[in-house]
């Protein structure tokens, strides 16, 4: 990185209409350097990367891509040709009828690449994406992470001096998010090239020189990640507390900021260290027990939570806590507490509406053997597993990995080539109008109508099954307030931010008040603040409501949140665990995770690969390996690097993250398909 500038950005203003999409942007990026703009959906940040690669007109301040200021159309001519821009949605840039290769063609003969050249780039990029194998494959038979990995070769086909990627791992699996990654870190190593990058990603932050925090069309952060972690000091405890149920509530009053993840719970103590937040999550935990009842909980990012119970004679057990972790908060925490410190509000109540909590002992879903052929294609081998009621259950794998196949043939959408299901006690062959009457499903491609109001989408939903007028109503009401929408019932659900889109979806698939929910990947490009809100509802509907749900996702921070998981490789269930029994089994047969902090992480990383560690990966700004002799790796580490020209700054051990054991399980299953040790 030099101190010459690739980009300037001074007062950017943008309107659509009356809304004010971007509001007095300012931002310089330098040559050579990884910057991220992180933000939620609608912030601002697609707007300013549209109009700085020169296809968006703006209404106010100044763009400078490499000292030309971009005011007209021919001035955003003359820095094309050093511009790759890559828009947000998988493959949005490439043509679906067209291979791998004939899209690698058009896009070098489009920009003039020598014929003699392109194919010698060609070969390259295919090599290092791993798409060499797939070339005369239609662009829309290809997995999502294929679909992305191919859309980066096409923008740095003619070598461009700055690449403008917006949120090109949203919807990508953790390995192809990881090579995705990798592929531009070399790049950006061996050619100097610049990289302005969205997210919604947070854990992605740590790979960026540096970051701006987007919120509502403005700035409210900006430096490295150390930089800008440490504007909101405080401490980072994970733990057990039992009942955790009982436990949620207390934590929330003082802790805004506190999750459950499984059977752990996860709280960011603002403003207190290790010793001060220990003492301060025990002093909330030995309060005298709450009564027995219904709690109507309206959670605000703003300010404490406030409770009414109905009171019942008998007394709540005490909450007993274990396994304590503490350790720095993440910058999705500081991300979280910056909002709050603004006002920003973001709330779900849960009414008291008297239903009686979900209970069987029988499986909520069962799976046996469940099988679906597509002519030559087996979308799903011989899948089984089961969910009880009240359970989270996660769905995990690769893009392509048939876990949408599944979940299609568990709530009769299709139907299987062989085996059986039983959903809320009804066979999924035979049930017809019964078993989507006990269901609920919110799908990965739609399932809301757009151009309705909130109100209307809700009504629609309760109609469709079956509910009559006082029916409907009380429950129009009851998600409303579960989803945080009050004040947004007439606006037509395609103009909501899509953390609140996805609330009213979630609440027209439990507006029959269903047995079981289904939801595929309803989080993807959600921010950190809409994901987790999300996750707060799936936990009360599991755990006082007794809903069995299934849950697909690409975020590995969501699979913490499973209270079971099954993983999915070529439409097969290739491990069903917890997700503790997964990183213990991975630990046992890979060894302890080590994390390397390097001033070089992608040098660092091929050094570590040709030395023998194969399972070093970037991790953000570091690498990890998996290391069976941690004692005697340690010692040889240094040397390694250091002939490698890397400089190791620090080596310790770390946990292991449902991202790590994901990454390790599917890159061992992909090496043994490709009969690679």
């Amino acid at each position: 990185m030099t101190t010459e500038t690739a980009i300037r950005v001074d007062g950017f203003t943008k309107r659509y209409g009356k809304r004010l999409a971007a509001d007095g942007l300012t931002l310089e990026v330098k040559r050579g350097e990884i910057y991220g703009l992180v933000g939620a959906d609608g912030a601002g940040k697609s707007s300013l990367m549209k109009a700085i690669a020169g296809v968006l007109s703006f209404d106010g301040g100044t763009v400078e891509v490499f000292g030309t200021r971009i005011d007209s159309a021919r001035a955003a001519e003359q820095v094309k040709q050093r511009i790759g821009f890559l828009p947000q949605g998988l493959g949005l840039n490439l043509y679906p009828d067209l291979s791998i290769d004939e899209n690698i063609d058009f896009f070098g003969r489009l920009r003039l690449v020598p014929a003699d050249v392109l194919a010698e780039r060609k070969r390259v990029l295919l090599g290092m994406t791993r798409l060499d194998a797939f070339r005369n494959r239609p662009m829309r038979q290809l997995s999502g992470g294929m679909k992305q990995k191919l859309g980066l070769v096409c923008t740095l086909i003619h070598e461009p001096d700055l690449v403008i990627l917006d949120e090109p791992t949203t919807g990508v699996d953790p390995v192809s998010r990881r090579d995705f990654w990798a592929i531009l870190g070399r790049l950006l190593e061996e050619k100097g090239v610049t990289a302005l990058v969205s997210t919604a990603y947070l854990d992605e932050a740590d790979r960026f020189h540096r970051v701006s925090l987007f919120h509502e069309g403005k700035v409210m952060g900006e430096g490295t990640p150390a930089e800008l972690v440490a504007v909101v000091p405080g401490t980072l405890a994970l733990f057990r507390a039992e009942p955790q149920a009982d436990a949620l509530p207390r934590l929330k009053a003082r802790f805004p900021q506190t999750e459950a993840m499984g059977t752990w719970l996860r709280v960011f103590a603002e403003g207190l260290d290790a010793t001060a937040a220990r003492a301060e999550i025990d002093a909330c935990l030995d309060q005298p027990a709450h009564p027995v009842g219904r709690t109507s909980v309206r959670h605000s990012l703003s300010d404490a939570p406030t409770c009414r119970t109905e009171v019942r004679p008998t007394e709540a057990p005490p909450i007993r806590l274990t396994d304590w972790f503490a350790r720095e908060p993440e910058l999705e925490d500081v991300f979280v507490a910056m909002l709050r410190q603004r006002g920003a509000k973001l709330e779900s109540v849960f009414p008291e509406d008297g239903l009686t909590p979900h209970t069987s002992s029988a499986p909520a879903i069962e799976a046996r053997e469940l099988t679906r052929v597509f002519g030559d294609f087996r979308a799903a081998d011989a899948v089984s597993f089961r969910v009880p009621q009240g359970e989270i259950f996660g769905l995990l794998g690769a893009n392509g990995a048939g876990k949408t196949t599944v979940i299609k043939m568990l709530t009769g959408i299709l139907k299987p080539s062989s085996g059986f299901g039983m959903v809320a006690g009804a066979d999924m062959r035979t049930a017809g109008w019964a078993i989507k009457e006990r269901i609920g499903y919110m799908s990965q491609a739609f399932s809301l109508y757009h151009d309705l109001s909130v109100v209307e989408n809700i009504r629609l939903y309760a109609g469709i099954y079956g509910l009559d007028d006082k029916a409907a109503r009380v429950r129009t009401d009851w998600v409303i307030g579960m989803a945080g929408l009050a004040g947004f019932e007439n606006d037509a659900a395609g103009r909501l931010p899509m953390g609140l889109r996805q609330r009213l979806a979630l609440g027209c698939a439990l507006v029959h008040q269903p047995q079981v929910l289904f939801l595929d990947e309803p989080t993807s490009g959600v921010d950190p603040i809409g994901r987790r809100v999300f996750w707060d509802i799936l936990f009360h509907l599991s755990r006082r409501e007794g809903v069995a749900i299934l849950v697909t996702t690409h975020y590995m921070g969501e699979a913490e949140h499973c209270d079971h998981l099954a993983l999915m490789f070529a439409g097969k269930v290739v491990a069903d665990a917890s997700p503790e029994q997964m990183k213990q089994a991975v630990t046992a047969e890979a060894g302890q995770l080590l994390e390397l902090r390097v001033d070089r992480p992608a040098p660092a990383q091929a050094a570590l690969v040709a030395a023998g560690f194969a399972s070093a990966v970037l991790h953000g700004r570091a690498v990890h390996l998996l290391s069976k002799t941690a004692d005697a790796d340690l010692a040889r580490l240094p040397g390694v690097l250091d002939a490698a020209g890397v400089q190791l700054q620090s080596v310790q051990p770390r946990p292991l993250s449902m991202e790590d054991v994901f990454v390790h399980q599917v890159s061992a299953l992909e090496a043994a398909q490709r009969g690679t040790p």
